[in-house]
């Protein structure tokens, strides 16, 4: 398919945000295209999003030689901005690193996943855990929604731009805790979740891996929830305590049961799981 038309459809579906996890349209990726990448000597899904992503991409090639880099932005129900910024971070991708082979942008999201994990119960999730926010399970959706793509593709691993360390800032879906909880996901489905900018704390640190003018928190799609869980003074609101619930007895069993499901070839009704395991 000709750039531009394979472009727009991609921000189409990026506009439109349907059910898009498993059964892929032949002109984002083909069957034979799957065949080709299973048969490539180190391939890796690497996750778009803003310029961590791309960062952590090129410093895993140090670390793990990849050949190819499958680059996979998948869509949340919260996320507003200028769509070129997405195909931009894979161009970037491509150019900061000649020696790899980095294809052609897929694109992909699951809204009544995300809508599950994140928001159709809020008000049981206030009751039990003592606070509310969409950061710890929209992260655990990001990666869980491309397991069964990981799989499909021969197990191979993804790369992830997650930090534990934001020069002295604290996230709640990006503590040690957190990022502990999401590779022990993976690693129930057999996928390598890799972090390879985890204990970098300094923006400029990202700057050298990037070797290219990108200004933090520029140039990239954005949420519409940033900061939700700071007070008014910064400070953080919900404990480390409430958000290890909040994965324990929620968000995780949730995310694996949708997971299992997505793998065995069905559409899973992600409410009815939510609400079970609430239950």
């Amino acid at each position: 398919m000709e750039a531009k038309a394979c472009h727009q459809k991609l921000s189409d579906i990026f506009r439109d945000k349907p059910e898009l996890v498993t059964r892929f349209p032949g002109w984002m990726i083909s069957g034979g295209l799957m065949e080709r990448i299973r048969r490539m000597e180190r391939p890796a899904i690497v996750e778009i999003a803003g310029r961590d992503s791309v960062a952590a991409a090129v410093k895993s090639v140090a670390e793990n030689d990849f050949t190819d880099f499958i680059p996979v932005y998948a869509y949340t129900g919260t996320e507003y901005g200028i769509w070129e910024m997405v195909p931009l971070a894979a161009n970037r991708l491509a150019e900061r690193l000649p020696d790899v082979r980095v294809h052609p942008l897929i694109v992909m999201g699951a809204p009544d996943f995300w809508r599950a994990l994140n928001a159709r119960f809020v008000s049981e999730w206030l009751d039990r855990f003592g606070y509310y926010s969409p950061c710890p399970g929209c992260h655990l959706y990001l990666h869980a929604v491309r397991f069964p793509l990981s799989k499909r593709l021969g197990n191979i691993p993804i790369v992830s731009g997650e930090r534990e360390l934001h020069s002295g800032q604290v996230k709640i879906n990006q503590t040690g805790q957190a990022l502990d909880v999401y590779q022990e996901v993976a690693r129930r489905f057999g996928v390598r979740l890799l972090f390879p900018l985890r204990h970098i704390a300094q923006s400029r640190e990202i700057e050298e891996i990037l070797q290219m003018s990108w200004k933090r928190g520029e140039e990239q799609l954005e949420c519409a929830f940033s900061g939700n869980y700071r007070r008014i003074d910064g400070t953080v609101g919900p404990s480390a305590e409430a958000v290890h619930r909040f994965f324990g007895e929620f968000a995780v069993p949730t995310a694996c049961a949708v997971i299992d499901a997505y793998i065995a070839g069905s559409l899973p009704d992600c409410e009815k799981i939510a609400r079970q395991v609430l239950n």
